[in-house]
């Protein structure tokens, strides 16, 4: 086995497909992820807002996550035109399920804010945007983001099952590996893919400590 994964990446050809095929894998996730979360934020905060709401929108959010991935990649070319074998399709199905699992998060982490700072936000004169955008959402990212990083593990996850209609990156290595009965190349898919997602779970970590340089100075104290 040794021998064949080091004659597969002695193969220019084949590291060129990797890499290409690894950028659509970055591109198919983490496109999706952030577009899930500029949705997911303001849906959650009218959830969190709205009583009666919050129930309609997580109940929609949940049927929507419970719809097989592979079905929404036939089904969205059919609702929206687009031709079957287009990355936007997979965008799309992948930014309704990362809006449907961070839903509840975005809700949870709103709530998590002290009521007292937000009180004291509008006492000094915050408005309901700017208090949202520079008190409550900061100190919501904490509790946001360990949703993000499990929505972004799902995402690369789930754009391998794109390759069974032609798309999906790193799973296409899945995909001809099997039908050449090739276990090499299964092989670097899965170490490939698993991979990817440590490094953006690690990438997401660091961000998460950007955004929340308060959490670090009260570790230290």
């Amino acid at each position: 086995m040794i021998d064949e994964l080091l004659r597969y990446f002695g193969s220019p050809s084949n590291r060129e497909l990797l890499v290409s095929q690894l950028l659509e894998h970055v591109y198919l996730a983490l496109v999706p992820l952030v577009l899930g979360v500029v949705v997911a934020l303001p849906l959650g905060r009218l959830a969190q807002r709205i009583g009666w709401l919050r129930g309609l929108l997580q109940g929609a959010s949940n049927v929507f996550y419970t719809i097989p991935s592979l079905a929404l990649f036939v089904i969205i070319p059919g609702l929206l035109g687009t031709p079957l074998l287009s990355p936007v399709n997979v965008v799309i199905a992948l930014t309704v399920y990362t809006a449907a699992l961070l839903l509840r998060p975005v809700v949870d982490a709103l709530e998590s804010v002290p009521g007292h700072i937000t009180a004291a936000a509008t006492a000094m004169g915050y408005r309901p945007r700017r208090r949202f955008l520079a008190v409550e959402l900061p100190l919501a990212v904490p509790v946001l983001a360990a949703a993000v990083r499990v929505a972004s593990v799902s995402n690369i996850s789930l754009v391998s099952v794109g390759a069974l209609v032609g798309i999906g990156g790193l799973g296409r290595l899945f995909t001809d590996g099997f039908q050449r009965d090739y276990l090499v190349e299964i092989v670097v898919g899965i170490v490939l893919t698993l991979l990817l997602a440590l490094v953006v779970d690690l990438l997401l970590v660091a961000l998460w400590r950007v955004l929340t340089p308060w959490a670090r100075a009260g570790g230290r104290a």
